[in-house]
């Protein structure tokens, strides 16, 4: 097996692992109902936990062709998965409600923390297919505008005052949550509408598909099938805007004398070098990287040494879990902020 082969492996092995749980656990409820959400929360953080961190730098190996049939794959998953989720939670009499609550919740840990990372690099992708799965993966998340707005606002405007998806300093995720939905809807459609010449405009397209999940939810089990659909969205969404408020939190660039923003650098993105964790979210906690290269893939990736770049002080996904409880997460991340702030200070020139 090539370099590039095995590293893909291991992105598919951390990413599909869940899938045949969910699987199970829908359709036999028992331990394998807890098993999903177990793996996507307890076995990930424990891995990680034990796991070497990766050193700064990335993979030498300069092509991944298994890396897109990985993203298709996990796409047709996440297509097949939501509906029978939905049917099998509304109207499977043989689980129970605990049961269903724990399906719930690791399903909707996947759809934001492995489907969300899959529709974000098919959106960079450069082929229109591609590009067009990814826009649908948003879509049936209900949350399709994301894909104007990522590409469009965010990336020319993170880390500042006019990306909605930047959190400032001192800024709970419950507020930032409302500001940069509603923002992203916002300046996305902006965005599209200064795009805009002939054909289907994408918020159509956006708001077509969703509609369209939604009326499949109540041909599946009615307004019951609506909700849960719209549950299991809101869910995804939650961790999508979670992983969005923790990568950029409290890290702006500045203003040069003619009024523009300062280049993105890579210290304007918090990193995380937990190796399972990056396997599982296709390498998201390499941001800075990212910014730098947006049509890179996802196994090329490089994380920024220590003193390039700030670091959470741990997992993505735990950091996450700490940003809901807004107390924690200042109390954790403020002193670091403020260490960064510092450092960058002092190397200024």
């Amino acid at each position: 097996m090539k370099p590039a082969d095995a590293s893909v492996a291991l992105f598919a092995l951390a990413t599909l692992l869940p899938v045949p749980l969910f699987a199970l656990g829908l359709a036999f409820g028992g331990v394998w109902a807890a098993s999903g959400l177990i793996y996507m929360t307890v076995l990930i953080a424990t891995f990680d936990h034990l796991s070497a961190r990766a050193q700064p730098g990335g993979p030498s190996a300069p092509e991944f062709p298994a890396a897109d049939p990985l993203l298709m794959v996990l796409s047709a998953c996440h297509l097949v998965l939501f509906p029978a989720a939905v049917w099998v939670l509304a109207t499977a009499e043989g689980l129970s409600l605990l049961a269903k609550a724990l399906l719930f919740g690791g399903i909707g840990l996947w759809f934001g923390q492995v489907v969300n990372p899959c529709a974000h690099e098919l959106i960079h992708r450069g082929n229109r297919w591609l590009f067009r799965l990814g826009a649908v993966l948003y879509s049936t998340l209900l949350f399709g505008h994301h894909t104007s707005a990522h590409r469009l606002v965010h990336h020319r405007f993170a880390a500042s005052a006019q990306d909605p998806n930047s959190a400032r300093g001192g800024e709970g995720f419950y507020r930032f949550a409302v500001r940069a939905w509603a923002g992203s809807f916002r300046e996305g459609l902006k965005a599209e509408n200064k795009r805009y010449t002939k054909g289907l405009h994408p918020y159509l397209g956006y708001f077509g598909i969703a509609a369209a999940c939604l009326s499949l939810g109540y041909v599946l089990a009615g307004w019951v099938g609506v909700a849960l659909w719209a549950g299991l969205a809101f869910h995804a969404q939650t961790q999508l805007l979670l992983a969005d408020y923790v990568q950029h939190y409290g890290l702006f660039r500045s203003l040069g004398p003619d009024g523009r923003l300062e280049p993105f650098s890579d210290r304007h993105s918090w990193n995380a070098p937990h190796r399972f964790s990056a396997h599982m979210m296709l390498n998201a906690p390499r941001h800075s990287d990212h910014h730098a290269l947006p049509a890179q893939p996802y196994p090329a990736l490089r994380l920024p040494a220590p003193t390039e770049a700030p670091a959470l002080p741990h997992s993505l996904p735990v950091c996450c879990v700490a940003a809901l409880v807004p107390p924690l997460w200042r109390r954790m991340m403020h002193p670091r902020l403020a260490d960064w702030r510092r450092k960058i200070a002092g190397a200024a020139p």
